[in-house]
């Protein structure tokens, strides 16, 4: 153990059970710098300090986030690790070519500072500061300003589930134009398998099962190990699905050496009118806000973007106060709708996380909503047992029940394997 100067700094170096220590205490002071060396000393001890073989601390931030990322990947998803690389852009840009051990507490809240002054919403500030969060607890440096970083408030909002006359609008405006075809059919798929925009995205025909009328998740396509899951097709779900299949075979016709392979997409990438069957459709977000924002105008019936006067130039009618129900409307909202649908039909929560991909019980409560008119159901329920029978003590609490089971005959129907039978199976 030694104190040493470099460029009138006190540098510590020293070993804790055979791993050395060199280590700058960024102080001038020698005194100071004697008991900062018993701090490092202790934390080197409790396994809070990376070895002085160890250089990551050192990096700068841009060089640590490549080594972070490339390690993650043998931990991650391909779409998880894809997430996490997107979500340091902007961390990338404002630490550049920073040290992570200069990177401190004032550091990070001016970062948070700076994003919240670009409108980023707080749950999406808290997954960037995960991802840095995770690159300093490599380094050894999150436990020295864990205390002063608190998670921003976030919004509790997490999703939205349809009342009927919003899911019939949204189906209505959905029909209406050819180049909404794309997110029609996603929007039927996911409305009727609970199934998320990636994985739709990521089905192919191998995954389709005509004859069972089932989908098969992968787990390259979904967000968890949860979400891979083997979903029934119902009757909506069948027609969306034989509909792409009918188009799909449509679009080889046009190139009679092609086939629909077992690899291609159900929603194949297009870029200038040329269909590529062998890559996904990575967004149909323009149709969808289009769509969801889309109104009719009363008067002549035509479907148009929200304005002032009707497009149509024999119509013309004053349109501004016409809103759509679903405007704003995410297309994540459609997967809370089903979910939804399913709790209401009192499915079984086990059976509702096979379908949708959950494993924990808190995951369902976020996702599946109870609607008012599924409330007012149950309310006018409790009107209806009330009015046939009152409340009376004087005689219920004195009631006998008219016949009684004689004990020996319920003995005699329950022997040593319970109330059902016993089979030759089991008694062998």
């Amino acid at each position: 153990m030694s104190l040493f100067k470099r460029n009138k700094t006190w540098w510590t170096d020293f070993s804790v059970n055979g791993v050395r220590y060199r280590l700058t205490l960024d102080t001038t002071d020698w005194r100071k710098a004697q008991n900062l060396e018993k701090d490092k000393i202790a934390d080197a001890t409790a396994g809070k300090l990376a070895p002085a073989s160890q250089q990551f601390a050192r990096l700068a931030f841009c060089e640590a986030a490549d080594r972070y990322l490339e390690n993650r990947r043998l931990e991650l998803s391909e779409k998880s690790s894809e997430k996490e690389e997107y979500l340091l852009v902007a961390a990338r840009k404002f630490f550049g070519a920073a040290s992570l051990s200069r990177i401190g507490a004032e550091d990070l809240i001016s970062y948070r500072v700076g994003r919240a002054k670009q409108g980023v919403s707080s749950t999406y500030i808290n997954m960037e500061m995960g991802v840095i969060r995770r690159i300093l607890k490599r380094a050894k440096r999150w436990h020295l300003i864990a205390d002063d970083i608190r998670p921003l408030r976030e919004h509790r909002s997490v999703g939205r589930a349809l009342e009927p006359e919003e899911r019939e609008h949204l189906l209505k405006m959905a029909g209406s134009k050819p180049e909404w075809q794309n997110a029609r059919l996603a929007q039927t798929i996911a409305l009727n398998t609970t199934m998320r925009g990636c994985e739709i995205k990521g089905l192919r025909w191998s995954d389709v099962n005509l004859i069972e009328r089932t989908l098969k998740i992968r787990r390259n396509t979904t967000k968890t190990d949860a979400g891979e899951r083997v979903i029934p097709l119902n009757a909506n779900a069948m027609t969306a699905i034989v509909e792409l299949y009918r188009r799909a075979q449509d679009d080889r016709a046009s190139q009679p050496d092609r086939s629909v392979e077992p690899e291609h997409y159900l929603f194949p990438a297009c870029e200038n009118n040329r269909i590529d069957p062998t890559r996904p459709q990575t967004s149909w977000r323009t149709a969808w806000r289009r769509l969801t924002r889309s109104v009719e105008c009363p008067k002549c019936g035509f479907v148009q973007d929200p304005g002032e006067t009707c497009q149509n130039d024999e119509c013309k009618a004053d349109i501004r106060n016409i809103k759509s129900p679903t405007d704003g409307l995410r297309f994540h909202d459609l997967r809370h709708h089903a979910i939804t649908e399913l709790a209401e039909s009192r499915a079984s929560d086990q059976t509702i996380m096979a379908i949708a991909g959950h494993i924990d019980p808190k995951m369902l409560k976020l996702y599946s909503h109870v609607r008012t008119a599924a409330m007012r159901r149950a309310v006018d329920a409790l009107t209806d047992n009330n009015a046939m029978k009152g409340y009376d003590t004087n005689h219920d609490t004195n009631d006998v029940p008219a016949t009684t089971t004689d004990p020996q005959v319920f003995e005699n129907m329950v022997g040593p394997w319970g109330l059902e039978p016993q089979t030759s199976t089991v008694s062998r």
